[in-house]
């Protein structure tokens, strides 16, 4: 399942980031989101409902022994896909704290949407899983697996808030500073 999960998320950022800067969307998105950390939380949040959505369908074509789809094996140990979200989450990290695409400087417009559609993905394939380093098990199908869609509900909604909710947030710090 992970290779095949991996081709495709790299085909869906390579489509994304083709469609954010080879069309006329990328241009509609710079002009009406101009904050560059309003444009990354935008574009992280889009990559991350993606992501889960694209995992939430592999598992269950991998339940529903729908081919070409199954779990990676290696040495009788199951390789989940929040070891790859990790991998992301730490290489964004390190990126972003060498300031690549981070609008700190002159970085490009492309690092920044790569890095930020990057995030998305990483945080997605890390909380779907969320249930299991909570647990330290494997509860992906039961009750206690519940949690992983608690926690891809609060942080989705907290991407969709700090991207949508930011001018709101801005007038209410300002208002609070003037006092």
């Amino acid at each position: 399942m992970h290779w095949i999960l991996l081709a495709i998320l790299m085909v869906m950022l390579a489509v994304m980031l083709l469609a954010l800067h080879r069309t006329p969307l990328g241009k509609m998105i710079r002009d009406q989101i101009a904050d560059r950390p309003r444009r990354r939380l935008f574009l992280a949040s889009v990559s991350f409902f993606l992501t889960f959505a694209i995992v939430r369908g592999m598992v269950y074509c991998i339940t529903h022994d729908i081919p070409p789809f199954h779990y990676v094996i290696v040495k009788g140990t199951h390789i989940h896909h929040l070891v790859f979200g990790i991998f992301i989450l730490l290489g964004v990290g390190y990126g972003w704290l060498c300031e690549v695409g981070n609008g700190s400087d002159s970085s490009s417009i492309f690092a920044s949407t790569l890095m930020s559609l990057l995030y998305g993905i990483g945080a997605a394939l890390t909380l779907d899983e969320f249930a299991l380093w909570l647990n330290l098990k494997d509860v992906y199908f039961v009750k206690e697996g519940r949690s992983s869609f608690d926690a891809i509900i609060l942080f989705g909604s907290l991407l969709a808030i700090g991207a949508w909710g930011q001018p709101f947030f801005s007038a209410i710090f300002r208002g609070s500073s003037r006092k």
